[in-house]
């Protein structure tokens, strides 16, 4: 790595940029945003800051370089997971170089990127400042809690390239389908009494049973109805996560509540899965004479599937020189193909470094990244349309 670029990674790790869904662990990104934002404007982007509605101190960026319509856009989050200091070898706030790997908070997953990315245009630009279509850096908000930056994006104006990369960590593998993401909670309403005489109340677990069966059944009947080969999971999961209810042994459980997510494939819809469970737990509430809602912990993300004879990919393919493939977790790719891009995940690092402690992005993906990168530039941005 470049001693310039390494430098602009050490700054993008030591700040703490960390998202959560616990008010306690969550940061603003601002600091990162503004990082980016000033070495943009020093390649000449022109650059544009905007505030994520109802999310204090988070931020989206937009650098963009040259005008018109068409181009790439090379997308990011800024923010990382929380993390247990006390468990890493290192600071994870400050890049360390040992064993060919640089471990930080965020080298992998994915501060990187970023400054991959911005060394491959410098590369560009010594090489040519004429740019027949746009570039477009784009760096978001809470991808790893809420996504609501890259929710955000459907009220943004500019963002009008025609292809993009979320360079997550794929290996530098270009993957162009993942499933998609709903976590919902089941909420149980009965009514408490004393377990003496199972008569003076009615109870919430007694129908949590039926309730967790059904979904059981749901998760079978999905699997059967719903297989795509690309996938090393082959069919949709619906995992059961966590319970809470009752409080003694001797009383009738009033009320409970279970949390679960579901990971539907590409041509299947949440909101349709939503409805399907609405329709299985009706009875079984008639049935238990309780109450129970159905609600979404956060809004979910669709499943994702990028044509395998598009431009993009196919362009991927060439300069990575593997064919496309697909994975179970979610990204913020589903959010830019509906601005009307061709989308694409590739990225580096490996997954598995992701969320752990020690993250590491190894020294070897480097300058594979940055080539790939450039070459992605100089044909979707440098080369004249035909």
């Amino acid at each position: 790595m470049r001693p310039d670029t390494l430098n602009k990674l050490s700054a993008l790790i030591a700040e703490n940029s960390i998202s959560s869904v616990l008010p306690e662990y969550d940061e603003s990104n601002e600091g990162v945003i503004h990082l980016l934002a000033n070495w943009c404007r020093d390649l000449g982007f022109e650059v544009a800051i905007m505030p994520v509605q109802d999310h204090p101190g988070k931020f989206n960026m937009l650098a963009t370089y040259g005008s018109g319509p068409g181009g790439l856009v090379l997308s990011g989050h800024t923010d990382t997971v929380p993390c247990n200091p006390e468990k890493w070898q290192s600071d994870p706030f400050t890049v360390t170089e040992r064993d060919n790997k640089l471990f930080g908070l965020g080298t992998c997953d994915m501060k990187g990127f970023f400054a991959l990315a911005l060394d491959a245009m410098e590369q560009c630009l010594a090489h040519s400042k004429t740019f027949h279509q746009p570039l477009m850096i784009l760096a978001t908000a809470d991808e790893e809690s809420s996504m609501s930056g890259a929710r955000a994006l459907s009220h943004s104006t500019g963002i009008n390239g025609r292809y993009a990369v979320v360079g997550e960590p794929t290996s530098l593998k270009p993957i162009r389908m993942h499933k998609g993401i709903m976590m919902e909670t089941i909420r149980i309403t009965g009514k408490a009494g004393h377990s003496s005489n199972p008569a003076l109340g009615l109870n919430a677990l007694d129908a949590l049973h039926d309730v967790m069966g059904e979904l059981k059944t749901l998760r079978h009947d999905l699997a059967g109805r719903f297989q795509n080969a690309h996938f090393a999971v082959q069919t949709p999961t619906l995992n059961l996560g966590c319970v809470h209810g009752g409080d003694n042994p001797n009383r009738i459980c009033g009320s409970c509540e279970l949390a679960f997510d579901l990971r539907a494939l590409p041509g299947m819809s949440n909101d349709d899965l939503r409805h399907e469970i609405r329709q299985r737990m009706s009875p079984i509430a008639a049935q238990n004479n309780v109450e129970l809602t159905l609600e979404a912990l956060f809004p979910g993300i669709d499943p994702f599937e990028e044509q395998a004879n598009s431009a993009l990919v196919q362009m991927a393919e060439k300069f990575t020189g593997h064919t496309s493939a697909a994975v179970n977790y979610a990204t913020e790719a589903p959010f830019l193909q509906n601005l009307g891009m061709e989308t694409l995940i590739l990225g580096p690092g490996n997954i598995d470094q992701a969320h752990q402690v020690d993250e590491y992005l190894a020294l070897d993906q480097v300058e594979p990244c940055v080539d790939l990168l450039r070459n992605l530039i100089t044909h979707f941005c440098q080369t004249p349309a035909t």
